[in-house]
């Protein structure tokens, strides 16, 4: 009988096919489906693959329930426990990687280096390569896991694969809950003037689900870079792994009025049809009582809306507002990005970002995992589902990974030779 690593309880297989029906129960109610998933063919996949399930060693079971559940073709889908040990860079060290080909073999970059994170820490510069972790060579396409709580040994080398070196990367214990996998949680916002009249919000992170903490950031932020003389803005979300509504106070900062920053909706309506002129219109609460009372207008009815803006007034930077992004902009950054780009509020520059834009929840499911599955959809103003799409920059700018290494960001040289070309004269 396999154990648990995590709460070194057994993993029978009648644990085992309690959590598979579980998930199978949860699958059927509460997935969007927006990937147009047939069902039984699904579930069919399941009983297939029950027997091996059921048989094989915990890191089997476990890998064998990711894959399933990839079958359902959604973001925003995860298999994990609480205690889980292995995560994604992003997560962990607080980096993202990008393969690239050097002389036919294809190796791992660091591209994002959140700033304060285990990586930036380590001295770990954009454009390194990763060559090995703890002694094992990092091949594509696994992406590599790194352990909470656990230090490790990293060979990095720059571009050329010259003076390759050997780092300590110190990943801090930090515990997961029913409603998130154990996170590293990044630094979410930065920002500083980086030319006369040219501002810097590097946004990494949206915490906490009501966003009231980042707003609290984000004004204290925007309040600085205005008393410096800031009216033209840089906001680079490249890298972004998502987070909660804080994104619509970001939204809120790039119009004077109360505008549509897109729509939620739930699997019921997606299944009875709806017209978006009759969803409830809903600007994103300030303050504490106004979350409470905008629940309780939803606390009988479907919780399908459209979101709206602030209405924050006019602001010095806007129509002089550049977007970063890249293929680890996600989720929540995603939204913002998208409602920018349909009412031509800023110019977005970079490369399309990830495609993950569900909204999503989480159920226990036994023996310490949760499942993660999307239950509403997210739509742009115009009604685009950015799922498995993502958001094309208007104006598109590769890295160069020589550029980058040493330490020459041709995105953000492209966003302020776009913002000098909008100062007066």
């Amino acid at each position: 009988m396999a154990k648990n690593e995590n709460n070194d309880k057994p993993i029978g297989r009648k644990d085992r096919a309690r959590i598979l029906a579980a998930i199978k129960k949860l699958v059927l109610k509460r997935h969007f489906n927006i990937a147009g998933i047939v069902y039984e063919d699904w579930l069919r996949s399941v009983d297939q693959r029950m027997e091996e399930l059921l048989s094989a060693d915990l890191e089997g079971f476990e890998n064998g329930i990711r894959a399933l559940l990839s079958g359902l073709g959604s973001s925003h889908t995860l298999f994990y426990n609480e205690k889980t040990r292995q995560v994604l860079p992003q997560h962990s060290i607080n980096a993202t990687l990008r393969t690239i080909s050097l002389n036919g073999t294809e190796r791992w970059m660091f591209l994002d280096i959140f700033e304060e994170g285990p990586a930036h820490v380590a001295g770990i510069m954009p454009g390194d390569l990763l060559l090995a972790v703890d002694g094992c060579e990092c091949k594509t396409p696994t992406m590599p896991l790194f352990g909470i709580g656990r230090t490790h040994r990293l060979k990095v080398s720059d571009i050329r694969r010259e003076g390759a070196r050997e780092v300590s990367v110190n990943v801090p214990h930090v515990k997961g809950s029913r409603s998130i996998p154990p996170m590293v949680e990044p630094k979410s916002l930065g920002h500083k003037v980086i030319a006369p009249r040219m501002g810097l919000l590097k946004v990494t992170y949206f915490p906490g689900g009501m966003g009231l903490r980042f707003t609290k950031q984000l004004d204290a932020a925007i309040s600085a870079l205005k008393e410096q003389g800031v009216d033209h803005l840089i906001v680079d979300l490249r890298g972004n792994i998502g987070g909660g509504l804080g994104l619509a106070r970001l939204a809120s900062y790039m119009c004077p009025g109360q505008l549509p920053i897109g729509h939620s909706l739930t699997r019921r309506r997606l299944l009875t049809g709806y017209k978006v002129d009759q969803l409830l219109r809903v600007p994103m609460p300030r303050t504490k009582v106004e979350l409470l009372l905008t629940l309780g207008r939803f606390a009988f009815r479907d919780k399908s809306l459209v979101l709206l803006t602030q209405g924050l007034g006019p602001q010095p930077f806007h129509n002089k507002i550049v977007l970063l992004v890249n293929e680890w902009t996600n989720s929540a950054a995603e939204m913002v990005a998208g409602f920018a780009a349909e009412h031509r509020l800023a110019t977005t520059v970079g490369t399309k970002t990830a495609g993950n834009v569900l909204g999503a929840a989480n159920f226990r499911v036994g023996c310490g995992y949760t499942l993660r599955l999307p239950i509403f959809g997210w739509y742009t103003p115009r009604g685009d589902c950015l799922e498995g799409k993502g958001v094309s920059p208007e104006i598109k700018v590769a890295l160069d990974p020589n550029h980058l290494n040493a330490g020459v960001d041709q995105q953000m040289d492209k966003a302020l030779e776009i913002l000098r070309g909008t100062e007066r004269v």
